[in-house]
């Protein structure tokens, strides 16, 4: 696959991917990674809050229970977004390679890069969307 930067391929991707694991869910509905997967929610996507300490609490957000990994997702997903800083995304590199079936599409938020794990992704047949929010895209372009 590919690293996805062209709107058609945005809009794509947020009209037919509707399961969303979000790896670094926040519980403070001030910060991006709560209010980004909120709107998400209520836009109609399943959003999964991938966070370790919410699911040691087992606190559940949007009617999802919050895991502490993507292994722990009973479901398939379509798109792992991640909420991590640039220095932090590969380490969750090995976790979303384990995931079955692979999600189709990883985004790293606004902000957020990572070449040489969006290399490794695409290279195994997911699409990447680096620096981009989910929020702000949806809004613009559906």
């Amino acid at each position: 696959m590919t690293l996805l930067e062209s709107t058609p391929d945005v809009i794509r991707v947020l009209q037919e991917n509707k399961v969303v694991a979000v790896v670094g869910f926040h519980p403070d509905p001030m910060k991006p990674a709560h209010y980004v997967p909120e709107y998400l929610h209520r836009q109609g996507y399943t959003v999964i809050p991938v966070n370790p300490a919410l699911a040691a609490r087992g606190e559940s957000y949007f009617g999802q229970k919050a895991v502490a990994t993507l292994a722990q997702i009973g479901t398939p997903v379509d798109v792992v977004e991640i909420f991590r800083r640039s220095d932090k995304v590969g380490q969750h590199l090995d976790d979303i390679l384990a995931m079955q079936p692979l999600p189709r599409v990883v985004w790293l938020q606004l902000g957020i890069r990572d070449d040489r794990t969006a290399r490794a992704l695409t290279g195994r047949g997911i699409d990447v969307i680096q620096d981009r929010c989910m929020l702000a895209d949806h809004r613009a372009l559906l």
